[in-house]
């Protein structure tokens, strides 16, 4: 599937090395974008993309929690490139099983730290380049418990209804600057952890992180420059 306006683009994808950040940079790097792929883990960024050439940047061993770390990556992103295109942040984590009223503190700083803040930290090193060119796309991986709390999760949720709250603000902040802000949704994604985690599912009704990776190409492209402050829901038939 191909997208006008992808090649030479400079797009910051998080967590790279994951079953969707892996299909969202294959995707791109096929289109002729430049990708900046970012993971806690160099070794797997190495053995993932270390091929691909030096039309990618690879930036290892990244708190995506610590703003001042994120700042250097936008730092080198600026120093290579000149420009940052997109954001892509499909960074997230998930935990839960117990009622509101027991669950562990812990729990809430672990989600809201990689589901909200992570994505905060992003926003606040990556967008202020693009409201300076008056151009650039946001595009940040939410879920389908963020649009309404579920049993035993209120944590997970909480975290994820907040990321939805962040981008309709940015969307609506810099949409005269030229920047569109958006989430996608996906259901149950189809990856190896999933099957392995639910074997007896019909794993036809999920979702292929590939398709979920097409739609934010679509973002990005120049077909998706009018969409800005949605919440995309990708179930399938999830």
């Amino acid at each position: 599937m191909k997208f006008d306006g992808l090649e030479d683009r400079v797009v910051v994808i998080t967590g790279a090395t994951g079953n969707l950040g892996s299909a969202c940079a294959q995707v791109f790097h096929n289109v002729g974008a430049h990708c900046v792929l970012l993971d806690r883990s160099t070794e797997r960024l190495n053995q993932r993309f270390g091929s691909w050439g030096n039309q990618h940047l690879l930036s290892g061993n990244v708190d995506l929690t610590n703003r001042q770390a994120v700042g250097a990556v936008a730092t080198a992103t600026l120093a290579r490139f000149g420009r940052i295109d997109a954001l892509v942040h499909t960074v997230g984590t998930f935990k839960g099983g117990k009622p509101t009223y027991a669950a562990p503190a812990e729990e809430w700083e672990l989600l809201l730290a990689v589901n909200l803040r992570t994505a905060v930290n992003m926003i606040h090193a990556f967008v202020p380049p693009m409201v300076e060119r008056h151009f650039g796309r946001v595009v940040v991986v939410g879920a389908r418990p963020g649009l309404q709390g579920i049993v035993n999760y209120a944590a997970y949720s909480a975290s994820k209804a907040a990321l939805l709250r962040v981008i309709e603000s940015l969307a609506a902040e810099v949409r005269e600057q030229g920047v569109t802000a958006n989430s996608v949704l996906p259901g149950t994604m189809d990856t190896p952890q999933n099957r392995a985690a639910m074997p007896n599912a019909d794993f036809s009704k999920w979702v292929p992180p590939e398709r979920v990776a097409q739609t934010i190409a679509f973002l990005i492209s120049d077909a998706g420059r009018d969409i800005s402050g949605t919440a995309i829901p990708i179930f399938g038939r999830s």
